[in-house]
């Protein structure tokens, strides 16, 4: 094994937007930045639907995207009952959009070799290099050839797999918090509103989260759904074949592509951080519980990073003890949102289909969805739920809620 000659200041594991924006933050600050990608190609193999919030892409300095990135912007939410039930949300103007995700990566993956990060593709990060506790870079293969690089941080942006964070021996994420998705591409759907997104609720066709619909201008769609159990590919066929408003679409709809992948939802890891290491993304699972949403957070976990590896650098202090303030941090940004987040997705879980029927007719009746109509933050959602407390409506909805989750869960109200 050879040591690499050419030297870095900072190693990035993984070209993801994660790991690609990290870069591009640290390049920006002045790092000498090198990113490890084990596949040929930049976004490459897709797993991710690409539902990003407009807002939050303008804040990280994102949006607008270059063309032939957006597929398509939505104003609209059309939520479905296990029965069929439709409640719809329209906002005064568009407030998510669709990327293609190949793109989308490839794009600030090119913005930060602009910056000055290096990127070597086909090389596959085998294990950290650690010595007296304090990792000191990592072992990489490239197609026969492995070589050790050294660097005063790793950051680990892997993705879910969580190998090399549990070199560190920190705690990976909660596998019994994981749903199993699967994310397909189609032909000739019928009967979809170009400008809305469909949510598709109920245990019969997404134990433990939803489906999804989301049409793209040229005709197509992505549609997919995860499941706490069982095989999603069938779930999807049954969702097709089955749900008394999905199949109706789904009718004479042709399947081009299809893939898997899991989605972390218990919040992020207890520990992000060790001596000259830090994870950022889904390998830390920085990931919405409540929509499994973790492109938008990981990119805000990314920027701080950056800020924190960027001040260890010039103090020259790598040590787990500073670089603990990237988790203090992260919790000051989003520890009130992902709480909040992991409250709801505990009450979701516990209701029965029944009852969720029942609590979405309630609010179609009292008119929740006008209260909405203004709604332009979809991801920092505690945030969201404070600005809109003070609705009345909100109130009732509420009170509603309540009482459908102690009736699913009468043990709680004894």
């Amino acid at each position: 094994m050879q040591p690499r000659k050419d030297a870095t200041d900072i190693i990035v594991v993984g070209a993801g937007p994660v790991g690609s924006f990290t870069a591009l933050k640290l390049a920006k600050l002045g790092a000498k930045v090198t990113v490890f990608e084990e596949h040929m190609a930049i976004g490459s193999p897709s797993h991710c639907a690409g539902h990003l919030s407009i807002r939050s892409l303008k804040n990280l300095i994102l949006y607008p995207l270059p063309e032939g990135i957006v597929e398509n912007t939505y104003s609209q939410a059309n939520f479905y009952s296990p029965t069929g039930f439709k409640f719809s949300v329209h906002l005064a103007k568009p407030v998510t959009c669709s990327v293609n995700r190949a793109a989308f990566d490839r794009y600030i993956a090119s913005k930060a070799e602009a910056a000055g990060a290096r990127y070597f593709l086909n090389s596959h990060v085998q294990s950290l290099l650690i010595k007296d506790g304090n990792v000191k870079g990592v072992t990489v293969k490239q197609k026969d050839k492995v070589e050790r690089s050294t660097a005063r941080i790793v950051v680990d942006a892997e993705g879910i797999s969580s190998r090399i964070l549990r070199q560190t021996g920190l705690e990976g994420l909660d596998g019994g918090r994981l749903v199993y998705a699967v994310e397909a591409e189609v032909e000739n759907v019928k009967d979809v509103e170009l400008g809305a997104v469909e949510v598709f609720l109920g245990k019969a066709y997404a134990p433990g989260f939803y489906a999804w619909l989301m049409p793209r201008l040229d005709g197509t769609a992505k549609v997919g759904l995860a499941t706490k159990k069982g095989n999603p590919k069938e779930f999807l066929q049954r969702l097709m074949l089955k749900h008394p408003v999905a199949s109706k679409k789904f009718s004479k709809a042709k399947i081009t592509r299809m893939s898997f992948h899991p989605i972390t939802l218990g919040g992020p890891i207890p520990k992000a951080y060790a001596n000259g290491f830090l994870a950022v993304g889904d390998v830390a699972s920085q990931v919405k519980p409540t929509t499994g949403g973790g492109v938008v957070f990981g990119l805000t976990c990314a920027g701080i990073v950056a800020e924190v590896a960027d001040e260890a650098l010039r103090r020259n202090d790598v040590s787990s003890n500073f670089l603990s303030l990237y988790q203090k941090r992260c919790g000051e940004t989003m520890g009130f949102d992902f709480s909040m987040m992991l409250r709801v997705r505990r009450l979701l879980d516990s209701l029965s289909d029944a009852k969720l029927d029942d609590f979405l007719r309630f609010c179609g009746r009292i008119g929740l969805n006008r209260t909405f109509g203004n709604v332009d933050e979809i991801d920092f959602q505690g945030k969201m739920f404070l600005k809109i407390l003070t609705k009345p409506v909100l109130f009732a909805a509420l009170a509603y809620f309540v009482k459908v989750y102690l009736s699913a869960n009468p043990q709680i109200s004894k």
